[in-house]
């Protein structure tokens, strides 16, 4: 092993044992609100597991295995080392350390706060701490990404940047812009709360900050995934990419729209303006749209694959395509699950229609299809891709990838499908005791529960298939003479040789801070003239 392939192995080691962990909590929270009699099962043990989950996955699982594969994409894509690899080196420490210090204090049970951390639950200061480190050590690698873009950059003053960077560098900035909001709220709220040094916090104002940050990370999961979708699945389902340029014009309004969309999440709170709350929900919907493009775009490269596979008639092409391999069956499925997930999404963001499934089961199993799938599913899948490619190992146990990602797709069906129902027949999220003290309305749910207990037990056998697949092939997988090249999909069309309007990022970059200035700079200014009440904090469990 070289040191090139080391640092993103280190990342992706990381995430692995993030996502093994979260896993174990996951279901036992699926059985659990299911009734299933579990040892220990109390509410306290509940609501830790809760909080460890979404933390390990949404946080830790997701930010780690993107800066493996930026580093990665980095290198090869730009084929040159890194620039800074000690700072790449220092960042991921920072980060591990913030990490194994806010996971110590969630098992400890002195976090139970669940991932969004509101306020007035009130962590350990360990927690916050934790949390900022992991947030530091991202910007790290944010300022080796773009300085290692700079120096190619310097060196191909007119060139296009390779499409599989241009994503990067999108991921990146909605990185930057996005933890602003959330930097704000743990260095100047919650760390000094959780230390006794303030007495109250605000928690509309943290809840605003925290939705600053909080939505933007559904694009941050998403957009490496996306770069996967058009650079690494067309060519290894035998084909190319439909359009490169609709590729960039995807990445760039990412860019520009991804922020300024949090305030639908908080569409039942007081303290900001129905007006605010309208030029969010348009925001939201217009980011629908490269999502179409994106649908439209790689389904279009998978045509021209199958067809240049020998695929005939209207859709023979399909059973042309390699559903034996790993990688394309997991972004296949993915694909599909996101779509389940952009209906439901587009329900959470209609004001009307969020009044009905708000704080109920339907959201978790909207996010679920998001970053339990799309984004998951497509890690799962780079994971089979990559480990062969950077450890220059054979895949072991390949039986167990091919059939894994069909575990998922079964498993998260019957978990979100479940979930989406209960939440329409009312039952609350997060809930405990899904009986609800006796209530009559909550015995419609317990059909439903265990059939997202069932889920949630598939979804967990296929979890542990792809922790074997990986920790098999690491440990006992046949060294190969000559590993695969990383190498990415050619486009139909060859890429001008001189870059255009999408690939400026400067440009793009200052539209889009323009944007959140408007769109939270001045509601935030108007909720801080408000007469405010601070709360003291509260430690349920």
């Amino acid at each position: 092993m070289n040191r090139a392939q080391r640092l993103p192995l280190a990342h992706l080691w990381v995430a692995f044992a993030a996502f093994g962990l979260a896993s174990l909590m996951a279901v036992m929270q699926a059985m659990s609100r299911a009734e299933v009699q579990l040892p220990a099962r109390t509410a306290a043990i509940y609501y830790l597991s809760v909080t460890a989950h979404g933390v390990l996955t949404a946080l830790v699982f997701t930010t780690f295995f993107i800066m493996g594969f930026g580093y990665v994409i980095a290198r090869t894509a730009l084929r040159r080392p890194l620039v800074g690899e000690g700072v790449a080196w220092a960042s991921f420490w920072i980060a591990l350390i913030g990490t194994l210090l806010a996971t110590l204090v969630i098992v400890l049970g002195k976090a139970s706060v669940l991932y969004t951390f509101y306020p007035p639950l009130q962590a350990h200061p360990g927690f916050y701490i934790g949390a900022a480190l992991l947030v530091i050590g991202s910007w790290g690698w944010c300022w080796v990404m773009v300085r290692t873009y700079r120096a190619w950059r310097r060196d191909n003053s007119g060139a296009p940047a390779p499409l599989a960077m241009h994503g990067l560098l999108a991921t990146v900035i909605v990185w930057i812009l996005a933890t602003i909001g959330v930097a704000i709220e743990v260095v100047v709220l919650l760390i000094p709360w959780s230390l006794g040094i303030t007495k109250t916090v605000d928690p509309i104002l943290a809840r605003a900050l925290f939705w600053w940050f909080g939505h933007p990370l559904v694009y941050f999961w998403l957009l490496p995934a996306y770069v996967a979708w058009y650079t690494i699945l067309p060519r290894e389902a035998g084909g190319k990419l439909f359009s490169d340029p609709l590729a960039r014009v995807v990445f760039v309004l990412f860019i520009v729209l991804s922020t300024p969309v949090g305030f639908h999440h908080q569409f039942m709170d007081p303290g900001i303006p129905a007006g605010w709350k309208l030029f969010h929900t348009v925001n939201t919907f217009a980011i629908l749209f490269p999502s179409f493009l994106t649908a439209f775009t790689v389904i279009a490269s998978l045509e021209v694959a199958g067809r240049m596979r020998g695929g005939r008639g209207l859709f023979g092409w399909l059973g042309k395509l390699p559903w034996g391999e790993p990688l394309f069956t997991s972004v296949v499925l993915a694909m599909t699950i996101f779509a389940v997930g952009g209906f439901s999404g587009a329900v959470n963001a209609g004001y009307g229609m969020n009044a009905m499934v708000h704080n109920t089961a339907w959201v978790q199993g909207h996010f679920h299809l998001t970053v339990g799938s799309a984004v998951a599913l497509t890690f799962m899948g780079l994971t089979y891709w990559l480990l062969p490619r950077l450890l220059g190992r054979e895949l072991k146990f390949p039986a167990f990838a091919q059939v894994q990602p069909w575990l998922w797709f079964v498993g998260m069906m019957f978990f979100a499908v479940a979930n989406h129902v209960t939440g329409l027949l009312g039952m609350p999220r997060r809930v405990y005791d899904p009986a609800y003290f006796g209530a009559a309305a909550a015995r419609a749910w317990a059909p439903w529960t265990a059939v997202s207990a069932a889920g949630g037990v598939i979804l967990f056998v296929s979890a542990m298939s792809f922790l074997l697949v990986a920790v098999g092939t690491a440990l006992w997988g046949k060294r190969m003479a000559s590993p695969p090249e990383i190498a990415y999909a050619e486009p139909l069309e060859p890429v001008p040789p001189r870059r255009s309007l999408w690939d400026r990022f400067g440009l793009w970059t200052v539209l889009a801070v323009l944007l959140v200035l408007i769109a939270y700079g001045l509601p935030l200014f108007g909720l801080l003239r408000l007469e405010r009440f601070g709360s003291p904090g509260f430690k349920p469990f």
